[in-house]
């Protein structure tokens, strides 16, 4: 049976990935989470979320918020250019942010099998998967009613990459700080057999 609010993405780019560790949140709760940076031209993925969202109205409408849909109904699809305005990565983007209590199921993509599926390799690698690189993601659309707040969650299922990207983060690797150094007059104190 079809389950009306769970939605597989296009192929979109993760931001904020807490995948491999969950992150503690306000509450003292751990989850895992990810932001997805939808490309706007990807209408179906885009339509897809909405549909999806609107089936997890409908379930709260009855389920959580006593028949009628809030009228402050907090929604997970957001608008890159106009929540994230001087963030370059997220223009001309919505972005959703999906998470779970249970670790995601993480696989990379290495291409098909002669009969056309795909062949989807487990990684435990947070080196492999990361904030930059380019996914396409499962998650599930729920109804959510919590100390006031009402609206619709993402919940997050599961990852495969499909493609690398340039690492966001902002932090840059000793390869590329130190690219230049002279490190000559550096004393360990050492004979010349002992260094590396």
């Amino acid at each position: 049976m079809e389950q009306k609010t769970k939605v597989v993405t296009g192929t979109v780019r993760l931001s904020y990935a807490h995948i491999f560790e969950p992150q503690v949140n306000e509450d003292g709760s751990e989850k895992y989470s990810v932001s997805l940076l939808i490309p706007k031209t990807d209408t179906e993925t885009i339509n897809k979320i909405k549909k999806a969202v609107n089936e997890a109205k409908e379930i709260g409408k009855t389920s959580k918020w006593s028949n009628k849909i809030p009228s402050n109904c907090k929604l997970p699809l957001r608008d890159g250019d106009v929540e994230r305005e001087d963030d370059e990565v997220y223009k001309n983007h919505y972005f959703v942010t999906a998470t779970s209590k249970t670790k995601p199921d993480i696989r990379i993509y290495k291409g098909k099998k002669a009969d056309g599926k795909p062949i989807l390799e487990e990684t435990d690698n947070s080196t492999e998967v990361y904030s930059g690189c380019y996914a396409r993601v499962s998650v599930n659309f729920y109804p959510f009613d919590a100390k006031g707040n009402k609206g619709v969650a993402c919940g997050l299922n599961s990852i495969v990459k499909v493609m690398d990207g340039e690492a966001l983060g902002g932090r840059s690797s000793a390869d590329e700080d130190f690219a230049d150094t002279d490190f000559s007059d550096v004393d360990l104190g050492l004979d010349d057999d002992e260094l590396l």
